[in-house]
């Protein structure tokens, strides 16, 4: 099937796929250009037919309690709502590390990572966010990150 992928551009595959599939494919675990294509299509509109949705990825491991304490921070970030600075449209994809050795080999050092998926389906990595920021500074500078 990553033969197949990797010859079909992502718009190719996202207009292939079922509009309520695409974003559970973009939720297996999936390894190699398998993945690329299926968040690209995801990014591109293949899936939710909301396209003002915007995504973070955050990389951990187990066992890793600043991942663990930012991970639940993020959650309940993105859960606040009310505040000048809420983010209904943004969903969080947690990866973990020890599953890809690529994935393991650039973050091992630096877990938790949090990254932005771009439209075209790159991620920029955002700035390392200290876990002792209260919930309402780090949802405002989510809510910064996508304003760039």
């Amino acid at each position: 099937m990553a033969a197949l992928v990797s010859s079909v551009s992502p718009a190719a595959l996202a207009a292939r796929l079922a509009p309520g599939r695409a974003w559970i494919m973009d939720r297996w675990s999936i390894r190699g250009p398998l993945l690329v294509a299926a968040t690209a299509a995801f990014s591109a509109g293949g899936g939710s037919g909301d396209e003002k949705r915007r995504r973070l990825v955050l990389y951990k491991k187990p066992g890793c309690c600043l991942c663990d304490g930012l991970e639940e921070k993020l959650h309940a970030a993105l859960s606040l709502a009310g505040g000048p600075h809420s983010l209904p449209s943004v969903d969080l994809q947690v990866r973990d590390i020890t599953g890809n050795p690529e994935w393991e080999m650039l973050y091992q050092y630096e877990i938790p990572v949090l990254a932005k998926v771009l439209p075209d389906g790159t991620e920029e990595t955002l700035p390392r966010l200290s876990p002792r920021l209260t919930v309402e500074l780090i949802q405002k500078k989510i809510a910064t990150a996508f304003e760039n």
